[in-house]
């Protein structure tokens, strides 16, 4: 991905518009191709000059306060924010983004998802499966994980599950090598010049796709299914809907929920009323979802695994957000090294690791050698646990790391905050339970939760 940049800005004056945690990524990967060529960032916050990432940069023009978007004309190319209008510029260049240059370069590995509701369920759900089928995947997007965060873990047998915002697919020429529309009710009005706006940039995840690719859509949404009639015959289609039976798609029949290819029918997962994900939308996100992991060519009985063991998006790599500048993960449910390990693998640039809690007389070892190996500079070690991951830990190469020892969880914050570099995450995976002061991992995460914010 450096490469491509580099390849495609070369020789190009280039305004980052907007700040955030998308700009700031897009940032990053900039000056990782172009080390010393001169950059803009224009924003209407005028303390983004303060940013830790940025204040040392002596190849860079800062364009911030009121009228920042009337004073960005004189550039070759915009690297645009999710959010931030630009319809109203009277600019000449090239209007891009993160997620098209990143759908440019990673389409054909890509499972876009957009709706109004159900985004974060289904691309949660769909990571989820694929994770259990033993996938190499990644999820990112509009659910906290800028894509540029990325690049240097995919693969190219990686699957990117990429939720997908109406403002991350505004303007984009390119689409997903699977895209999964799931509904459009009235929102983020006030963003758009009209309703029909706001509905035909969710529509692009449709629109620009290729022949070849893939188009999941539900038939129950009576503006999707008049959006997409267009697109559908010259794509490979895959309606879904809780009241009919598409034929390719997906549906239910008999209590179950089942695939259709076009040819035959498959059963691949009998509803439960017991279910975690409760109520008629969750189906249809169910449905979207077994779409597309029988497109990926998971077998149906991982699928089923996946959704069993699917609880939802809280304590479990959840990103809690940013504060200091500092990305904030919370993983309380991570109560084994694997899981610990797991999470690691899957949360970019985590530069402090909290863990320990109640010792079950677990063998750290394992995740020890891991840990020594990571790049995680600074290790905050709760209870017994704690000090036995710390005593397996000190055997290992520490050079550039930190062991802190906590007594009580809440100490975890000001250590956290103060040696976590900006730009970085702080990860809670404990890799242990937490009965020393916590009646379950909920209440621990939550605390957690609570800290960060305060």
């Amino acid at each position: 991905m450096v490469d491509f940049i580099r390849e495609r800005f070369v020789g190009k004056s280039v305004v980052l518009l907007g700040f955030g945690r998308e700009g700031q990524a897009s940032y990053a990967l900039l000056r990782r191709a172009f080390p010393k060529k001169q950059l803009a960032i224009a924003d209407g916050n005028e303390l983004i000059g303060e940013n830790p990432l940025i204040v040392a940069d002596e190849h860079l023009d800062l364009i911030l306060g009121s009228g920042f978007l009337d004073r960005i004309s004189g550039y070759d190319v915009i690297i645009r924010s999710p959010g931030i209008p630009v319809w109203q510029l009277a600019f000449q260049g090239q209007i891009t983004s993160q997620t098209e240059l990143f759908l440019q370069r990673y389409s054909a590995q890509v499972i876009g998802i957009t709706g109004t509701k159900g985004k974060s369920t289904t691309s949660s759900l769909i990571h989820h499966i694929l994770k259990t089928a033993g996938t190499d995947v990644l999820l990112a997007g509009n659910i906290g994980n800028p894509v540029f965060h990325f690049i240097d873990l995919i693969t190219p047998s990686t699957k990117i599950v990429f939720e997908l915002s109406s403002h991350q697919l505004e303007y984009l020429s390119v689409a997903p090598h699977i895209s999964v529309l799931l509904n459009l009710y009235q929102e983020h009005l006030d963003a758009y010049r009209s309703y029909g706006d706001y509905q035909l940039a969710k529509v692009n995840i449709a629109k620009y796709q290729q022949e070849d690719d893939f188009l999941i859509y539900n038939l129950d949404d009576k503006l999707v299914e008049g959006h997409v009639q267009a697109y559908a015959g010259i794509r490979k289609s895959f309606p879904f809907s809780v009241v009919a039976e598409p034929q390719p798609g997906s549906f239910i029949r008999d209590e179950w929920i089942c695939f259709s290819d076009g040819l035959k029918v498959l059963p691949v997962w009998k509803i439960h009323q017991d279910r975690f994900l409760r109520g008629e939308h969750n189906l249809k996100n169910i449905l979207a979802a077994v779409s597309a992991a029988m497109i990926c060519g998971v077998d149906p009985e991982m699928i089923e695994d996946g959704i069993a063991t699917f609880k939802g998006l809280e304590h479990r790599l959840e990103y809690v957000g940013e504060f200091g500048n500092i990305h904030f993960y919370n993983d309380s449910i991570a109560t084994i090294p694997e899981a610990c390990m797991e999470a690691l693998k899957a949360i970019p640039n985590v530069d402090t690791l909290i863990a320990g809690g109640f010792d079950r007389g677990i063998d750290y070892r394992g995740l020890a050698d891991f840990l020594a190996g990571s790049s995680v500079r600074n290790f905050i070690l709760a209870g017994i646990a704690g000090k036995r991951i710390g005593e397996y830990l000190k055997g290992r190469n520490l050079e550039g790391k930190k062991l802190f020892y906590i007594t009580r969880f809440d100490d975890f914050r000001d250590i956290a905050f103060r040696e976590t570099r900006p730009g970085n995450s702080c990860l809670l995976s404990p890799a242990a339970a937490s009965y020393d002061e916590f009646r379950n991992f909920e209440e621990r995460g939550k605390r957690f939760r609570e800290l960060v914010r305060q």
